[in-house]
């Protein structure tokens, strides 16, 4: 439990630590705490850390060297931030059409949705035993991981959706340029998890248990997914801008 901890610990900081030294550079001071919430609500996902469960589990079967863990690992991680960067990309222009309070009522409803299935130990993967299979069935290399990262990228969608659409809602206000710098920044922290999972674990099995340990606790990162989620909703509402 206590590398658990260490290890959420972590990854809480070093995503902090990035988001807020990228946004006090541009300026963006105030909008810290909003960003890092809905990042954050997204990053720990439990999802995600399925999907990588299983990617890590294929790679263990595999016995393959830390150094060719690290190689895969990273292309893996590579495709996941190209794919879901893209797909950000679409959600701005989208967006771009829809008022500031509709960030709002979203934030709220997908915080709720968040909370209940995490409770109800409900997954929002999509078809579990298909993306097991790709993951199983692909190769040990950095092309096959790759290729299985943008793959896997769209299961991603029915957890992430929520957190996503909200933050694209409120940088589509912003100027163009800036929505897409925000759009990236907020990626990187989206992929930190998967990072420093691959490098500061050790080695596959450790990984592996950590990655695991956080399915655990699926319902504890629901929960405190959802509120965040929750707690932007009530902060967009209440008149707040970017």
């Amino acid at each position: 439990m206590r590398s658990e901890i260490k290890g959420l610990a972590i990854i809480l900081l070093a995503s902090f630590g990035v988001s807020s030294l990228a946004l006090w550079a541009l300026g963006m001071v105030d909008f810290i705490p909003k960003f890092f919430a809905l990042a954050m609500s997204d990053s720990i996902n439990p999802c995600t850390f399925v999907i990588y469960t299983m990617l890590l589990i294929a790679l263990s079967v595999r016995e393959i060297s830390k150094k060719r863990l690290y190689f895969i690992g990273a292309a893996f991680i590579a495709a996941v931030y190209i794919s879901y960067y893209l797909l950000g990309v679409g959600l701005l222009y989208f967006a771009g059409y829809l008022p500031l309070w509709i960030a709002g009522v979203a934030a709220i409803l997908f915080g709720a949705y968040t909370i209940a299935t995490g409770l109800m130990e409900k997954s929002r993967v999509g078809d579990k035993s298909k993306i097991r299979r790709k993951i199983f069935s692909s190769d040990a290399t950095a092309i096959g991981a790759f290729t299985l990262g943008v793959i896997v990228s769209t299961t991603l969608l029915p957890c992430s959706a929520g957190s996503y659409l909200v933050y694209a809602i409120i940088i589509s206000k912003a100027g163009k340029a800036l929505a897409f710098l925000l759009l990236a920044l907020y990626n990187l922290v989206f992929v930190l998890p998967l990072v420093v999972i691959l490098l500061a674990m050790g080695s596959v099995t450790e990984s592996k248990r950590f990655s695991q340990a956080m399915v655990r606790h699926s319902r504890e990162l629901s929960v405190i997914a959802g509120l965040l989620l929750i707690a932007i909703g009530v902060w967009v509402l209440t008149g707040a801008s970017l």
